[in-house]
């Protein structure tokens, strides 16, 4: 029999952002459906996974406070995964280095847990197809089956498993503004009363405008659930905007805010210098200066 032990796996697992976000209605397991840009940045956590002879998960996260039990998401991500694929020949030892804001709104665990996912597939010799990973990813949370996938960038329906490839984001800067403090996501959509939408206010609309370089165009319907609790997000968003980002919005549920610097201005990197400036100066904010994937 292979001995298959100590073979190890490094991954990136990339944060994204929300170009629009759109809440279309309750559905009855307690999910929204949803319509939604997703698109994924270079900012990443890395993962690494490597097979064991002793049966179980091991999992370490260095630096971190997360927790390294059944209640953290990249565990659950390789539990379900075992139990699909009926592994009988050992285990998993698993180490995540986070750089990614917890609770930030940018997918960080739900990148986690589906980069495990399509990493134990490769490791394992699994074979499953991208189906197939999404349907395992679907049960661990609505931006999971995103991050099994090799898209960049993606439109997402119902619970974000539905997904169609876009073009991703180019020639452009995007300066991440975290305020300091974690914002759960549960809390977010138990606090968003969903009002009528009119049917010309989704995403078509939000992709039209990305082709005439206004990618955000489309909002955030969470936005104005979280900035009402946080005020501090909108003056995150403004400063952005009063440093020449082309683009602003808040990132999922929040609280991260991000902003577009286009190449074509010229002088982006400048921009970019004076926004990470101006933001710093803010008490406790995070900054992060990515690009697209």
């Amino acid at each position: 029999m292979l001995d298959i032990s100590g073979t190890s796996l490094v991954l990136r697992a990339p944060a994204k952002v929300n170009l629009s976000l759109r809440i279309l209605g309750r559905r009855p397991d307690g999910y929204h459906d949803l319509d939604t840009v997703m698109q994924k940045l270079d900012l990443c956590d890395v993962v690494t996974l490597t097979l064991t002879d002793e049966p179980g998960i091991a999992l370490h996260c260095p630096d971190s406070d997360l927790p390294e039990d059944c209640s953290n998401i990249v565990w659950r991500a390789a539990e379900t995964f075992l139990a699909v694929c009926e592994w009988g020949k050992g285990g998993v030892d698993i180490t995540l280095e986070k750089n990614i804001p917890v609770a930030a709104g940018l997918g960080g665990g739900s990148s986690d847990a589906g980069t495990v996912l399509a990493g134990l597939n490769r490791l394992f010799g699994a074979g499953f197809s991208v189906e197939k990973l999404i349907a395992i990813a679907r049960p661990l949370g609505a931006d999971v089956p995103f991050f099994v996938t090799d898209h960049g960038a993606v439109r997402a329906e119902g619970i974000g498993d539905r997904m169609y490839p876009v073009q991703s984001l180019k020639n452009c800067t995007v300066v991440l503004a975290n305020p300091g403090f974690s914002v759960s996501t549960r809390w977010v959509y138990e606090k968003y009363a969903l009002t009528m939408i009119a049917k010309d206010s989704k995403l078509c609309d939000c992709q039209k405008n990305m082709a005439h370089n206004l990618p955000c165009a489309g909002g955030n319907d969470l936005e104005r659930v979280t900035i009402y609790f946080y005020p501090e997000i909108e003056v995150l968003k403004q400063k952005l905007l009063n440093v020449g980002a082309s683009s602003v919005l808040m990132s999922g549920s929040g609280p991260t805010v991000f902003g577009i610097f286009l190449d074509e201005h010229g002088g982006k990197s400048a921009l970019v210098r004076q926004a990470v400036q101006v933001l710093q100066q803010q008490k406790g904010v995070k900054v992060f200066v990515t690009q697209p994937v």
